[in-house]
């Protein structure tokens, strides 16, 4: 009988579970989405939810109790800093499970793992036509030649050591050619021409 066993064993002993779920606990609070099955994301789900939790109470307790899952200080202040206030008028259902798809191969489910409240990125003009003018060169293919005043210009301090203050060495793809080898006499009487007799 299957009494008081909870939770999907997800086919591995207790640490590599542990290690499982830590990792897409961490990848979920830092990118806020991710891919993964439908079996690990119901379990990732419930160490999320009282991540979370543990950031909305905010206590030097609740601090190390995270670190223990976590271990990892810097996504542990962003947590308490960050992301747990923007829970502060939810009373739970901090993830939700998103269907995608099968996986081609083993034919699991896939879903999207993701936090209800997500960070809002605010780009300005600059960076958004910045990031428009690269979409576009990177449609059409088309790369900028290198400079040929390049190789006579010198490196900024600001940009480059103390040490390697000097001028910029350009390579040029027909410099990297190496010659082509001799053959040796041996080889070379074989493949010789045959001269018409």
């Amino acid at each position: 009988m299957r009494h008081r066993i909870a939770g999907n064993r997800l086919g591995r002993n207790s640490s590599w579970r542990k290690a499982t779920l830590r990792d897409i606990a961490k990848a979920t609070l830092v990118r806020q989405r991710i891919c993964t099955t439908q079996a690990r994301a119901k379990e990732a789900r419930k160490l999320v939810d009282r991540l979370i939790t543990f950031g909305k109470k905010g206590t030097l307790a609740h601090k190390r109790r995270s670190f223990a899952i976590l271990c990892d200080h810097k996504l542990v202040s962003q947590l308490f800093t960050k992301i747990a206030p923007r829970f502060s008028r939810r009373q739970g259902g901090y993830t939700r499970i998103i269907p995608v798809s099968h996986r081609r191969g083993d034919n699991a489910r896939l879903v999207y793992l993701e936090l209800t409240e997500k960070e809002e990125v605010v780009l300005s003009k600059a960076k958004s036509a910045a990031t428009s003018k690269a979409k576009k060169l990177d449609v059409s293919g088309i790369t900028k030649p290198p400079d040929k005043d390049a190789s006579s210009q010198e490196v900024s301090p600001s940009s480059e050591t103390a040490s390697t203050l000097h001028k910029k060495e350009v390579v040029h793809p027909d410099k990297d050619k190496k010659p082509k080898k001799k053959m040796s006499g041996g080889i070379r009487k074989i493949f010789r021409r045959k001269t018409a007799e």
